[in-house]
Parts: structure tokens; C-alpha cells; sequence
């Protein structure tokens, strides 16, 4: 079982940036790939960024250029720096960590923390 902790959220006026963290419980949390989601009011929920255990990572078109997915696997913490924000980036961000099991594969999600960026 892994517990995601999110923080970092909040209000920022358009142009501005964030950094999101999300802490992770237990020891294993360098096999885990490592995601962030949004989901905005009325809107599916929606992949933003990823980085995998390797160290790689893949991006929404829409954020490209803008945030930035990293880890930390001594701190079990994933990071995403969020720039040049625009009043579309509103939404409650959503941490996630899985990884491949014989059958399937485990998930886990974060509670969600609240980024508003005003126009």
C-alpha cells in the first residue's frame, strides 16, 4: 500500500508559477512510475505529466514547455513546477504512482490539491 501526499496547491494570477509536491509512504517508491492529473470542474480527469522509474518523461501537448515533472526518490517525492500559468491550468491536481504487477498493475491517487489561476 502506498500513501501520495499532496501540497503546494493554491491561488496565482495568470503568467505566475507553482510547485506541486507529493510525498509518498513506504520504501518502494523508485519502482513506482510517477504521474500527475487534473481534472477541472465538469471535465474528465486528465494525464499531465509522467515520469517514469528510469527517469523519463512525457508531457500533455498542453503543458509542454511550461511544467516540469522530477523526482526525488532519496525524499520518496515527485515534483511538478508549473510556469507561466494560464486561467485553463485551473483544477484540482491529483498525484498517482503505479507500477506493473504479474497480473494488471497497481494504482494509487492523492487526495487532490486546488491550483486556481485567475484571468
Amino acid at each position: 500500500q502506498v500513501q501520495l501526499v499532496e501540497s503546494g496547491g493554491g491561488l496565482v494570477q495568470a503568467g505566475g508559477s507553482l510547485r506541486l509536491s507529493c510525498v509518498a509512504s513506504g520504501s518502494t517508491f523508485r519502482i513506482y512510475d510517477m504521474a500527475w492529473y487534473r481534472q477541472a470542474p465538469g471535465k474528465q480527469r486528465e494525464l499531465v505529466a509522467r515520469i517514469f522509474s528510469g527517469g523519463s518523461t512525457d508531457y500533455a501537448d498542453s503543458v509542454k514547455g511550461r511544467f516540469t515533472i522530477s523526482r526525488d526518490n532519496a525524499k520518496n517525492t515527485v515534483y511538478l513546477q508549473l510556469n507561466s500559468l494560464k486561467a485553463e491550468d485551473t483544477a484540482v491536481y491529483y498525484c498517482n504512482a503505479e507500477r506493473a504487477v504479474l497480473v494488471g498493475s497497481l494504482r494509487y491517487w492523492g487526495q487532490g490539491t486546488q491550483v486556481t489561476v485567475s484571468s
